[in-house]
């Protein structure tokens, strides 16, 4: 039988946040994320503020998993890093989750996100944990190749025009 790398440990962990993120497994949760007291954890969810320290952070998952019915992450584009006791996982979190229901005991509309993600993992006695976690929302694209169409800054820093 052969040894997984770091790098396949750290993808396993990172996989396992998301898995408890769906099944509402809080006390999963908790076991992910790092509870070094010499090393403060942050997160931020798209469209919040920072949030720094364990507790505030455990918090938050508490909260959205309060908060919603049903939610599936499917991960793209997974990068993972290692570097000594540090790794980094950068992916694309494709979210699909269950909107307010119109009656009770009903699933609401499920609803699509993209999430750009970077986790960032220590490497501890009890395995790899989650250290930070940030995701921004992903902007649709306007049929105008507006501000936010594809193009981007051009070198002077104007928008490209159509």
């Amino acid at each position: 039988m052969t040894s997984l790398t770091d790098r396949e440990r750290v993808a396993r962990a990172n996989t396992a946040l998301y898995e408890a993120m769906e099944q509402g497994d809080h006390e999963a949760l908790e076991r992910l994320w790092l509870a070094a007291p010499d090393t403060e954890v942050s997160c931020v969810h798209p469209g919040w503020p920072v949030l720094r320290g364990r507790g505030e952070v455990l918090r938050s998952y508490a909260l959205i998993m309060a908060n919603t019915d049903y939610i599936q992450f499917f991960l793209t584009d997974v990068e993972v890093s290692v570097l000594a006791d540090t790794a980094l996982v950068t992916c694309t979190e494709n979210i699909l989750s269950g909107a307010p229901a119109e009656e009770e005991g009903e699933l609401g509309p499920l609803v699509g996100q993209l999430v750009v993600a970077t986790n960032v993992f220590r490497r501890t006695d009890d395995g790899w944990k989650v250290w930070s976690h940030h995701g921004s929302p992903v902007l649709a694209e306007s049929d105008d190749n507006g501000p936010e169409g594809p193009e981007g800054p051009d070198d002077d820093g104007r928008l490209m025009p159509d």
